[in-house]
């Protein structure tokens, strides 16, 4: 799954919060890895880094691990990505991908080594340089700021988040579905905004694979964001999402919001 989240509130000096989170993640409700999440908020800037790594039978068979890394900078309503990385390995193959960006703005792609051209590459909605810009990249997509002083006001679910991955440029679009109480292990005991997504494909994407279609018509995603840096911003404390295999869920054990 690109995991997977814009943005009035949380402008300047509104950031300044250290944020530590580690999540199960299970598919159709058995444990197959963990994944953790630090975020540092300093004054207008932000740093985010994301790891997981598979475990148990599936860990044992596949050795899957990423980890990745965003930087950027939160600007009235926007969250303007300034450059991410990812490395990922399934204990065979490592794949890098490097978005070098400023504001919101791509301008430069590598991956490496490159995905391996399909039969059916031609079909790919072609991606165009207007399709990179005013974006965020797939980690930069989880940092929401408020847009009331209440954090768990319902237009706080009314974001369409344009992602671009490197690869392909499509949107998640949130939607309001509800609040509820959680209390994580430790750390985070309190209300989370439960809002529900849809995938958009916008391009790079081959719209007559089976897989696009699937999410595309996928109505069983949701994300709970939980309030941090003292309710001015947003992030996910569980996420789910339905698959062709079965419903992954990624969710806090440890939710440490500053």
């Amino acid at each position: 799954m690109t995991v997977l989240a814009t943005l009035p509130a949380a402008a300047g000096s509104a950031l300044a919060a250290d944020i530590e989170a580690r999540y199960s993640i299970t598919l159709a409700g058995l444990s197959i890895g963990k994944a953790s999440l630090s975020a540092q908020l300093n004054g207008s800037g932000y740093v985010l880094n994301v790891s997981s790594a598979l475990t148990g039978i599936v860990g044992a068979v596949s050795q899957g691990r990423g980890a990745a890394t965003a930087r950027g900078n939160v600007s009235g309503a926007n969250v303007l990505t300034n450059g991410f990385s990812l490395s990922a390995t399934n204990g065979k193959d490592t794949r890098k991908i490097q978005i070098a960006a400023a504001s919101g703005s791509v301008r430069n792609v590598t991956i490496d080594p490159p995905f391996v051209v399909r039969p059916d590459d031609s079909t790919r909605i072609p991606l165009r340089e207007s399709h990179k810009v005013g974006v965020l990249d797939p980690v930069s997509a989880l940092i929401m700021p408020v847009r009331s002083g209440n954090p768990m006001d319902k237009a706080n679910c009314d974001r369409r988040l344009p992602v671009f991955d490197g690869n392909q440029r499509f949107d998640v679009v949130l939607s309001y579905a509800g609040t509820r109480q959680v209390r994580s292990e430790d750390g985070y005991s309190g209300p989370v905004l439960i809002c529900k997504a849809r995938y958009i494909p916008v391009a790079g994407h081959r719209p007559d694979r089976r897989v696009t279609k699937f999410m595309a018509e996928n109505r069983n995603m949701d994300a709970w964001l939980a309030p941090v840096n003292g309710g001015k911003t947003l992030i996910p404390y569980r996420i789910s999402v339905k698959t062709m295999i079965g419903t992954t869920v990624i969710e806090a054990e440890t939710f440490r919001p500053n």
